[in-house]
């Protein structure tokens, strides 16, 4: 059977800065791969194996960018596909996983390349090694700049889809900011990179004064270290999104049974999940003694504008 998009609701639980978000990102990635070339290009040319090793690197951050980009892309062309029951939100949140282990390859490859590096020196050109360590942090700054996440706003209206039914689907098209964990992904990669400039120049200028060349390798170690508890932490935020899990501190189920429960209306089973960034859904079952319709309770949840998507089930109870 065909799943025709006339049927039924919208679906489109897309982030309030779904676009911006977009068109932020492929600046970036336009931003990095430009520094890229340009240090590959001139390694080539002169011989340096510090350009071209920091251009790699770079080409590793360009390609987890890609990935955030087309889901972006794919989320956006897709949001009204029926066939994605629960609408395209989420795939941001799969992107940000996978760009999360992404992040930490590079961590572990990181810490691996300084490990060898220090049983195993090798001379370095500090002058040219600061140079790029110093361009690629300016590239990075600019770069977390135009990721800045300034959404810090909440704004919408609901529509409630009344059928009279004993259960009915209601949905809250308040589009409020909530994390995006896309963007944040590759805002962790950035500031990442950002961070290893800075590790860098410090390690290349105490080395150049003090002539102490094994803090280059140890302060990759650390950098490394410090980027695989980002990327750890972007794996946990990311993955409790794609499992359906309410993280410690998420009060969105008690602020629905604050509304829902009183004397006589009691929640006998409750179902919280996010849909997408600053959407959630619900499906909430109530036992009363009194038959009323869903529509009823569905107007006690008006106000919290974080559920885009509402089932309510009415099941009359008199010993309830």
């Amino acid at each position: 059977m065909s799943i025709s998009p006339e049927m039924g609701h919208s679906h489109v639980f897309l982030g309030s800065d779904h676009e911006r978000n977009e068109r932020r990102i492929r600046l970036v990635i336009a931003l990095t791969a430009v520094m890229m070339v340009v240090e590959i290009g001139a390694g080539t040319i002169y011989g340096s194996m510090a350009l071209l090793a920091d251009g790699w690197h770079m080409s590793t951050h360009v390609s987890a960018m890609l990935i955030s980009a087309l889901a972006y892309l794919y989320a956006r062309r897709h949001a009204h596909n029926a066939r994605f029951t629960f609408g395209t939100g989420k795939l941001g949140d799969l992107a940000g996983f996978a760009s999360a282990i992404v992040l930490a390859l590079i961590a572990l490859i990181m810490g691996w390349e300084s490990v060898l590096r220090l049983l195993d020196p090798v001379a370095i050109n500090f002058r040219e090694a600061i140079a790029i360590a110093v361009v690629g942090l300016v590239v990075n700054l600019v770069s977390a700049w135009l990721l800045r996440d300034d959404h810090g706003h909440h704004h919408g209206h609901s529509h409630a889809h009344d059928h009279g039914h004993e259960h009915d689907d209601d949905h809250h098209h308040g589009h409020s900011g909530g994390r995006d964990n896309n963007l944040r992904s590759v805002y962790v990669h950035v500031i990442a990179d950002a961070m290893t400039s800075v590790l860098a120049i410090v390690a290349l200028l105490l080395g150049s004064r003090f002539g102490w060349t094994f803090l280059d390798p140890v302060m990759g170690i650390v950098g490394g270290l410090v980027i695989l508890q980002w990327a750890w932490s972007l794996l946990r935020m990311s993955g409790a999104v794609l499992l359906d899990f309410i993280p410690q501190g998420e009060d969105l189920p008690e602020e629905i049974r604050e509304a829902i429960e009183t004397d006589e209306d009691r929640i006998t089973d409750l179902h919280v999940w996010q849909v997408g960034p600053g959407h959630h859904a619900a499906i909430v079952a109530v036992a009363t003694p009194v038959s009323r319709d869903p529509s009823f309770y569905k107007a006690r949840l008006a106000d919290i504008h974080e559920l885009s998507h509402v089932t309510v089930e009415v099941t009359v109870d008199k010993a309830a």
